[in-house]
């Protein structure tokens, strides 16, 4: 418990300082963090980063990752980050005829579906904090919203919580606990509102607390499934008493694509 909570608070106050300066330095932070949650990842269908098929993941993981201003210095041509990406996909499944399916369709969707979980992600982290004026708060806006659900799940859970709410992925989890995280997040997000305004109304602010609550607790849920099904306790160990960056970062990066595309952010 001691050295969580000591990893806990330098992790912690180290991301928070991350937030604050910004720019680029914000940017290559986290495009570390997502190169260490996709090497998870891999890890876990026993895939060696450094082998063809670990190399083809992370370069398409980047690909959906850089913000688009970078990738245009990068790649001067009239092709969108999109259509290259799906040329990768048919190069891999190129690969599998090749390779006579040593490189099989079932790694070509791994490596897919991986890219773009890690990599949209982490990028829609990037692009909310890169946002003028407002970015910086509805980061921590974000940020505070899955804290609060996290914590209030937690001690509800633990007080009240007698209904089983996804027992075969997350046993410990339960539907009061998940109903008190909502309620918490609410209650602070709206405080946090009022003091630093950020959306034009109210109820734009409550749609996005209650979306970050409920989906950021599905993000939890979708890592759960994910370590169980490749039987891991842990998506890493980088972080002592925590697990790896995936484990702390599952919420989030569910949650920012998802207020993205519903335009709330």
């Amino acid at each position: 418990m001691k050295q969580r909570i000591i990893t806990g608070v330098i992790g912690g106050a180290g991301f928070i300082i991350m937030v604050l300066l910004g720019g680029w330095v914000f940017s290559l932070f986290i495009s570390i963090l997502a190169s260490v949650a996709m090497i998870e990842l891999l890890k876990m269908k026993k895939i060696t980063p450094l082998s063809l098929m670990g190399i083809v993941s992370l370069f398409s993981m980047w690909l959906l990752l850089v913000p688009n201003h970078w990738f245009e210095l990068v790649v001067p041509l009239n092709f969108t980050k999109v259509e290259i990406f799906i040329f990768v996909i048919l190069v891999l499944l190129m690969f599998t005829v090749i390779t006579k399916n040593m490189f099989t369709f079932d790694q070509v969707g791994f490596v897919i579906l991986s890219s773009v979980y890690v990599g949209f992600g982490f990028h829609y982290l990037i692009m909310t904090r890169e946002i003028p004026e407002h970015g910086l708060y509805l980061v921590f806006f974000v940020l505070l919203l899955i804290w609060t659900t996290d914590s209030g799940a937690y001690f509800v859970g633990r007080k009240w919580g007698k209904n089983k709410l996804w027992p075969d992925i997350s046993p410990k989890k339960t539907i009061e606990g998940s109903i008190g995280g909502i309620i918490a997040a609410i209650v602070i997000g709206t405080i946090f509102y009022s003091f630093f305004p950020i959306f034009s109304n109210y109820l734009t602010a409550l749609l996005v607390i209650i979306v970050a609550s409920i989906f950021g607790q599905l993000g939890d849920l979708v890592e759960s499934a994910l370590k169980r099904h490749y039987a891991v306790k842990d998506s890493g160990n980088v972080l002592p008493g925590h697990g790896g960056i995936l484990d702390r970062f599952d919420s989030l990066i569910y949650v920012m694509p998802i207020l993205h595309l519903l335009q709330l952010i």
